[in-house]
C-alpha cells in the first residue's frame, strides 16, 4: 500500500491508435489507486510529454519503440520512471522482451491483453519494479537482432549498404551480412520486399499523426 500522504501513481501512454489511448484512459480513470495523466500518439512528443507530466508509469507501444531507444533515454533522465512495454504480436518473437528489459523497461504485457491484466501489470510493476506477463515468458525466438532492426530501419529510409555502414560505423561486408540475415528471417526476396513485409507486419511503422493529449 502507498503511504497516506503519497499520491496514487500517475500513468501516461504512448500509442499511435486514438481508440487505444481513449480506452486506456478510461480504464485507468476508473481504477482506484491510479491517476491518468495523459497520452501522445507521436514518438517525438514523448520526451516533452514526460517532462511536462512526470508520470510514475509510462506505457509504450512496442511498435513505436521496438529497440528500446526511447525507454533507455527516458529512464536515464528519470530513474524512478517505470516504463511498461505494450507488446504487439509481431514483437513477441522478435527478441523484443530481452531488448526492452536491457534498455530499462520494467514491465511487459501483450498489447491485446484483457483490461484487468493490464491493470495488474501496472500494479505489479509499481510494486515490484519489474514484471513480465506470463504469456511473454520464454517466447523469445529467432527474430531480428537489434542491429538487424537498425539496418532494416535505415534501408527503409532509402539508404544503400555503404550509407548504412557509414551511419552505423560498420564495414560494408558486415552490413551485407545483416541484410542477408534480415532477408532470411523475413522470408523476403530482396531489400524492397523486406521493407514492404516489415511495414505490413507492423515491424516498421509509418510516421504517426502528431497528437499530444
Amino acid at each position: 500500500m502507498l503511504p497516506p500522504n503519497r499520491p496514487a501513481p500517475g500513468v501516461a501512454l504512448i500509442d499511435p491508435v486514438p481508440l487505444y489511448r481513449e480506452g486506456l484512459s478510461s480504464l485507468v480513470r476508473r481504477t482506484p489507486g491510479l491517476r491518468w495523466l495523459g497520452s501522445t500518439g507521436q514518438l517525438h512528443a514523448a520526451v516533452r510529454m514526460h517532462e511536462h507530466l512526470r508520470p510514475d508509469v509510462l506505457l509504450v507501444d512496442s511498435m513505436l519503440d521496438p529497440a528500446g531507444q526511447l525507454a533507455r533515454a527516458l529512464v536515464e533522465r528519470d530513474q524512478d520512471l517505470a516504463v511498461i512495454g505494450l507488446v504487439r504480436d509481431v514483437h513477441t518473437y522478435a527478441n523484443y522482451v530481452t531488448t526492452a528489459l536491457e534498455a530499462g523497461v520494467r514491465g511487459v504485457v501483450p498489447r491485446s491483453a484483457e483490461p484487468e491484466q493490464i491493470v495488474r501489470v501496472i500494479a505489479e510493476t509499481v510494486r515490484s519494479r519489474g514484471f513480465v506477463h506470463p504469456d511473454l515468458r520464454g517466447k523469445e525466438g529467432p527474430g531480428l537482432t537489434r542491429r538487424e532492426y537498425e539496418v532494416l530501419t535505415l534501408i527503409a529510409e532509402g539508404m544503400e549498404n555503404q550509407q548504412v555502414a557509414d551511419a552505423l560505423i560498420l564495414s560494408v561486408e558486415t552490413v551485407r551480412t545483416h541484410v542477408k540475415g534480415i532477408l532470411r528471417k523475413l522470408s523476403a526476396r530482396d531489400r524492397t520486399h523486406a521493407v514492404s513485409l516489415a511495414y505490413r507486419s507492423g515491424l516498421l511503422l509509418l510516421s504517426p499523426p502528431a497528437v499530444f493529449e
